[in-house]
């Protein structure tokens, strides 16, 4: 009996074959990475993934039987889905739960001014970033607009090869000395990120002859004219590839893990369940919700009513009107799957190390986030934390319990307290991370992997 705990890493508990289904599983992230870099593309790519593999919308069913798969799109930036299992709705359901918003720099609504024959955009940035990290990166333009016909453009400049990108040029050095004696919290002014737009002059316009042609370029283009800004959600993010980072390709670097390393995960392990098992005993749920970055507020976050409307719908279809839904959230389980911080050894000093999450030791299991006295923190129960851990520990599942920091250095949220509040049984299970909510975040592969497996098991507990 192994009486004192201690982590082990996941690399040197893989044979051959698991460390090349690592490879493969994580070739596919990163290629989901690349092409996923908003909440409307996500789900897009998610109901693409779920189409195929014999999913549809719920609304299309007058009725729901064991076995049958079904989602729900909510505004185009949420997605909940499910498939429907043969024990009893009152017994509770499987859910897992994740978002697909990532921090980012998003348009103002009348955005384009000109200064200086520079035509540029004014950004608001979302939700908690180190600003001077956006400054002097490439950046591309993702979003949609809809035109004074009600008609949706899509916008996707930056990304392609043959693209322009964006940037927001710094300040330089040798003239930053009153920047540099402030905080870094405070020497790059919000109101100073704008990005560069342009800067050829249209010969026929009078005044503003460069936002004149950018125009131009875009009208001709989308068809669209300055009016529309006002009907738009255009977002910059960074331009480059996520890709695999360190001389043995161990992690994977990208734009918006946090948390789409959890959201593609958990969709994943949803259908490939659905693919390899014959029979489903207990529903499993899953959900990719919006604005978890910025206080789950919203009508696409995990605070709408809508989740709930998407249960009464399942409760309906499946015949159970008898079953209250109250009394099945108060019988079900859930992962609150968003990533966690990881032990950064350069910045160690910001870690409670003995209850801190290593990189390549597998999934993050977190009791409790929130802050100082677990303020706004969503504590699992001693009962629940065992059974999960119990779920884990037979389907040999690697993972490792922490905190987000230590005391008084922070603190974070999740979406975790929602589900809770409504009876659920929940707990923060998720990714390792480093340089979270940076442009560039990084985890470690076998981390991804072990989050994957652990979704699995848990959908099929």
């Amino acid at each position: 009996m192994e009486l004192i705990y201690k982590k082990e890493d996941i690399y040197s508990k893989l044979d051959d074959d698991k460390l090349e289904k690592v490879d493969t599983f994580s070739n596919e992230y990163i290629d989901f990475l690349n092409t996923a870099k908003t909440e409307y593309i996500c789900v897009e790519k998610f109901t693409k993934m779920l189409d195929a593999n014999g999913f549809i919308d719920i609304n299309k069913k007058e009725e729901l039987k064991e076995g049958d798969r079904v989602y729900f799109i909510n505004k185009e930036k949420a997605l909940f889905v499910a498939v429907i299992g043969k024990e009893d709705l009152i017994k509770g359901v499987n859910i897992i739960g994740a978002h697909i918003d990532s921090p980012r720099l998003d348009l103002k609504p009348m955005p384009m001014y000109e200064n200086k024959d520079i035509c540029l955009l004014k950004t608001q940035f979302y939700g908690g970033i180190k600003k001077y990290q956006w400054m002097s990166i490439p950046l591309a333009m993702y979003g949609v607009i809809y035109n004074e016909k009600g008609e949706k453009i899509k916008i996707s400049i930056g990304d392609d090869n043959d693209d322009p990108c964006f940037t927001i040029a710094d300040l330089l050095p040798h003239l930053a000395k009153d920047q540099m004696k402030a905080n870094a919290n405070e020497f790059i002014d919000p109101e100073k990120m704008s990005i560069l737009f342009g800067s050829i002059k249209d010969k026929e316009a009078k005044d503003n002859k460069v936002k004149t042609n950018v125009l131009k370029i875009l009208n001709k283009k989308y068809g669209i004219k300055e009016i529309d800004f006002a009907r738009s959600e255009i977002s910059f993010v960074p331009a480059f590839k996520a890709k695999y980072v360190g001389i043995d390709s161990s992690f994977i670097g990208g734009y918006g893990q946090d948390d789409r390393v959890c959201s593609y995960s958990t969709i994943r392990a949803m259908i490939d369940i659905v693919n390899e098992e014959k029979e489903i005993n207990k529903t499993m749920v899953a959900m990719v919700v919006d604005k978890e970055e910025i206080g789950s507020i919203g009508n696409t976050s995990m605070n709408t009513e809508a989740f709930d409307m998407f249960i009464n719908k399942i409760i309906e279809k499946r015949g159970a009107t008898s079953v209250d839904k109250l009394e099945l959230y108060y019988n079900s389980q859930m992962l609150s799957a968003d990533v966690s911080t990881g032990v950064d050894p350069v910045f160690e000093e910001v870690s409670d190390v003995q209850n801190g999450n290593m990189l390549g030791c597998g999934i993050a299991v977190e009791k409790y986030t929130g802050s100082g006295g677990k303020y706004n923190a969503s504590d699992a129960n001693a009962k629940y934390v065992s059974q999960v851990m119990s779920i884990f520990d037979k389907n040999k599942v690697m993972y490792q319990f922490g905190t987000l920091g230590k005391i008084g250095k922070g603190g974070g949220g999740t979406i975790a307290y929602i589900l809770a509040n409504k009876g659920v049984d929940v707990i923060d299970c998720g990714t390792p991370v480093l340089a979270m909510h940076s442009p560039f975040e990084i985890t470690s592969k076998f981390d991804v992997y072990m989050t994957y497996l652990a979704y699995k098991t848990f959908f099929k507990a």
